[in-house]
């Protein structure tokens, strides 16, 4: 059910599912704090927190006390990552990023791109940016179990990489994209885009193998 223009300026609306209180791996060269924010519409078999798919969390943990927490980490924690899930699923989002750069801190993103324009009204609040880009675009289905995944994504980060915001691409190895040919296509078609760091992951199986 979408939410009212009212509910979607409110960041108490933004369902959390969990958060880090400190790391220093989330956030190139700064300390941060990661908010995972609960629902995800893709299907990917490899997912490092399946329980953050589902769009309602178990146990949702209130804004006020995540801008509590903050309040008390100011000067102490240099940015806050907004992670998932999928963090645009939310149309609580943008205020709850919002709110957290009045705050004064760095505001960073982890996000697979499944929604194009959602993701490019964010650019503007945001000072990095970890985009997954799974596979080439035409393998996403198969991946993902969504038609059209693999076109928002590969939109997404054109519009990253033409904004000039500091980001990561990422792509974790799988099956799908894990031959010699669709790596060096994958490459090769981010370069076209422009300049961007890209960094390969390890996959993560369902039965909890890694894949180089």
């Amino acid at each position: 059910m979408l939410k009212s223009c009212t509910e979607a300026e409110d960041p108490s609306q933004l369902q959390v599912g969990g958060i880090t209180p400190l790391t220093t791996i989330d956030y190139p060269d700064a300390l941060s704090a990661v908010i995972y924010c609960q629902g995800c519409p893709l299907k990917c078999d490899y997912c490092h927190n399946p329980e953050l798919i589902p769009r309602e969390a178990t146990t949702p943990i209130p804004w006020h006390e995540i801008v509590s927490f903050l309040d008390q980490r100011r000067g102490l924690l240099d940015a806050v990552v907004f992670s998932g899930g999928e963090p645009t699923l939310q149309s609580a989002l943008p205020a709850a990023v919002k709110t957290i750069k009045k705050m004064g801190f760095l505001v960073g993103l982890h996000s697979a791109g499944p929604y194009p324009q959602r993701f490019v009204a964010l650019l503007p609040y945001l000072d990095w940016v970890g985009l997954d880009i799974k596979a080439l675009a035409e393998d996403y289905a198969a991946l993902t179990g969504s038609a059209n995944s693999g076109r928002a994504a590969w939109q997404c980060a054109e519009m990253l990489i033409d904004s000039g915001i500091p980001h990561q691409i990422r792509t974790t190895r799988h099956p799908l994209n894990s031959p010699p040919d669709k790596q060096k296509m994958l490459i090769k078609r981010l370069s076209t885009l422009g300049k961007t760091d890209h960094k390969w992951q390890t996959c993560r199986s369902s039965d909890g193998q890694n894949t180089q």
